[in-house]
């Protein structure tokens, strides 16, 4: 790939690029780290940016802040547990990365309308049985 100097600038949307390659980076970490604590700054060293920069990069490229992206994702993840293994509404709490049930079924309300209980339920009435002691 050419480099860029004084007799090659760089070229228009290179930085965007770049950005968007490094705002990626920390949402795969996110992605895959998803059940384990993570706190802002570990997300925005892998981007390589500080704090405030991250936060406004991330809401820029995705439409939410990282601690709304994640939450969103422990949610979603729990939902298919929830769905699919045989587990309690509390072990799937700590399994997507809460410490708190009560913090877990605010968030988990807030973002699907219901209680992870009667999600479970509801799913549980419609589809196949769950995955006995299935933690995946």
């Amino acid at each position: 790939m050419p480099s860029s100097g004084p007799d090659r600038p760089t070229p228009p949307g290179a930085g965007a690029i770049l950005t968007l390659a490094a705002i990626r980076r920390a949402r795969d970490l996110i992605d895959s780290r998803y059940a384990e604590p993570l706190d802002l700054d570990t997300v925005a060293r892998e981007a390589g940016y500080s704090r405030y920069h991250f936060v406004r990069a991330f809401r820029a490229a995705y439409g939410e802040s990282p601690g709304r992206y994640l939450t969103r994702r422990r949610i979603e993840r729990a939902q298919d547990l929830l769905r699919s293994a045989n587990l309690t509404v509390t072990e799937v709490c700590h399994l997507v990365g809460f410490s708190s049930l009560g913090s877990f079924s605010a968030r988990f309300r807030e973002l699907s309308g219901v209680s992870p209980s009667q999600f479970q339920r509801e799913a549980h009435r419609r589809g196949p049985p769950p995955i006995r002691g299935a933690s995946c």
